[in-house]
């Protein structure tokens, strides 16, 4: 039997809450949603919290929020397309940046030499869970009078010196697809303390209607309905749960992995408490004279399914090119070609977990010990 790289945490009361609402025949965005939202915000610390139809929908309310057209924005390479698209679709340009080479997080000094007098936003990634050098890129807008769309579309959960990245300002845009730290289905949210930007998102997220059939900026039907917030406000419930079987599953791979050569555990600086959406190495192939394919071929013949975040910068990608020439990418396009995600998801048992460290060693050992 294959252990899953990720799965799903749903249970009866997620489908009893989605039924409920299904019954009474009330499907749009209404109560549920709005008391979604208030719980959302109680929880991660913030003012106000504005539900939408997905992760992407939620990156691209908050751009739409703060960009004009011909607005230059910071993004990093290494990350999910949806980072740069929303910004695109903006009429906007995003600038790829390069990403630390230990936490795959965007690089504060990467972003400081691509910083120019059209820049209006940056859009940094807390990738796989793990935050961003939140002071270094605060100072850095500061400076430079620009606006911070933060991307957690990975990282509900995650902590920055005892504070949920939740609260950060200017907007914080999260993802609840079905494999994320919760999930509501497809859907997202945009939290921010600005008052004035969260409702411009409202706005933006019901095609700019102030009122019935009254429209004051062009926006879409970017909703969430009432189904994926009652199956959310219970996944709310179990969070902690969830995050803390993540962690625990982190810290047996930690312990386990540590010290094997050829393999670069996941980065935790000083301050950040990973969530671990996912749990992604780094595979260097001169040392274990065996590439992070063949090592992820191998895992697999063990029953250890892995995954790769992401086998192509955005550099790379074809629909990035009107945005170039790119340059200064070393880092993201090295990143695509060594990490590996490992299963951490809370469906796992000790078993399970204990399984994959065995796999793991059992291949690096065959490779560094000189048997192929």
């Amino acid at each position: 039997m294959t252990i899953p790289v990720a799965s799903v945490p749903l249970g009866d009361e997620e489908i009893e809450a989605a039924v409920a609402v299904l019954r009474s025949g009330e499907l749009r965005a209404g109560a549920r949603c709005a008391e979604f939202e208030q719980r959302f915000a109680e929880r991660v610390g913030t003012r106000y919290a504005v539900a939408v139809s997905s992760g992407t929908a939620a990156l691209h309310v908050a751009a739409m929020a703060v960009l004009q057209a011909g607005d230059e924005v910071l993004v990093p390479a290494f990350t999910f397309i949806a980072t740069a698209a929303c910004v695109a679709l903006c009429n906007a340009r995003p600038v790829l940046v390069d990403v630390d080479p230990d936490t795959l997080c965007i690089d504060v000094a990467a972003a400081r030499r691509k910083i120019t007098p059209r820049t209006r936003a940056m859009i940094p990634v807390h990738l796989f869970g793990h935050a961003c050098d939140v002071d270094g890129l605060r100072e850095l807008a500061r400076r430079h009078d620009v606006r911070l769309i933060w991307d957690a579309a990975q990282a509900f959960g995650t902590e920055y010196h005892g504070c949920d990245i939740g609260c950060l300002d200017d907007l914080v845009c999260f993802s609840f697809y079905p494999t994320k730290n919760i999930t509501t289905g497809e859907g997202g949210m945009i939290t921010t303390n600005d008052r004035a930007l969260a409702e411009r998102c409202r706005l933006l997220r019901s095609h700019g209607q102030a009122q019935k059939y009254y429209h004051t900026l062009i926006g879409c039907n970017y909703r969430m309905t009432d189904v994926a917030a009652a199956i959310g406000l219970v996944q709310l419930e179990r969070a902690d749960a969830l995050l803390a079987a993540r962690r625990a599953n982190a810290a047996v791979l930690d312990q386990g992995l540590s010290g094997l050569p050829g393999i670069r555990l996941p980065t935790v600086q000083a301050g950040t408490r990973h969530s671990y959406h996912q749990y992604t190495v780094q595979v260097d192939a001169g040392t274990l004279d065996m590439s992070r394919d063949e090592l992820a071929a191998r895992l697999a013949h063990a029953g250890v399914e892995t995954a790769v975040h992401y086998p192509r910068p955005l550099q790379e990608q074809p629909a990035m090119a009107p945005f170039g020439p790119f340059s200064d990418l070393d880092v993201s396009g090295r990143a695509a070609e060594t990490v590996l995600s490992l299963p951490v998801h809370p469906g796992l048992s000790a078993g399970d977990v204990e399984q994959v460290v065995a796999a793991v060693r059992t291949a690096v050992s065959t490779t560094t010990s000189g048997v192929r």
